[in-house]
């Protein structure tokens, strides 16, 4: 497993995605590859905070920190544990009827943040079906949907945790290459 990156301090991102193009990142993981499309159009700043992410590499040897059995699996901290972010956070409240369902890409938040509020860290959903919400409030940014290799997010999520059904997954997994491409 790598090393954490330790405490980062990125300055936040002013660039602006093309709302007519299609951003796709695709995570290549010890357990495989998969691809989510950015939602540049209903979430702008997050997915260009992720964009500026990917782009520096920064999700580059980070690990999925987190799998909750049958809900999310979790990653992007810098630090390996669940406390740690870019050094910067940027606020794209999602509209009130959000619903999150398998595959979908949110941001991580901590409980006093407000909703909305994004760093670094994303989960995505892995709840049985593509109707079962994962009964979350709408207080995630959603930052896009696997568009390719849902069954490596499943795999992922079916991984045995320390402890047991929400926790580290063993193996780790580890985010080796992350990029993303316009088109």
């Amino acid at each position: 497993m790598p090393a954490p990156k330790g405490p980062q301090h990125l300055a936040a991102p002013s660039i602006k995605l093309d709302p007519a193009r299609t951003y796709t990142v695709t995570v290549r993981t010890n357990c495989g590859t998969f691809t989510f499309a950015l939602d540049v159009k209903h979430s702008p700043k997050t997915s260009a905070s992720i964009y500026y992410l990917v782009k520096r590499g920064f999700y580059d040897g980070l690990t999925f920190h987190r799998v909750a059995s049958g809900f999310v699996i979790q990653g992007g901290d810098p630090l390996g544990n669940g406390t740690g972010g870019p050094g910067y956070s940027v606020v794209e409240a999602p509209p009130g009827n959000t619903q999150y369902v398998r595959g979908d890409v949110a941001m991580a938040k901590t409980q006093t943040d407000p909703p909305g509020a994004s760093g670094s860290q994303f989960f995505i959903v892995t709840a049985p079906n593509i109707t079962q919400s994962a009964q979350l409030p709408p207080d995630y940014a959603l930052a896009g949907k696997v568009v390719k290799g849902i069954g490596v997010v499943e795999k992922i999520g079916a991984l045995p945790t320390n402890p047991p059904g929400d926790g580290a997954p063993s193996p780790a997994v580890v985010m080796s290459k992350v990029t993303v491409s316009s088109r």
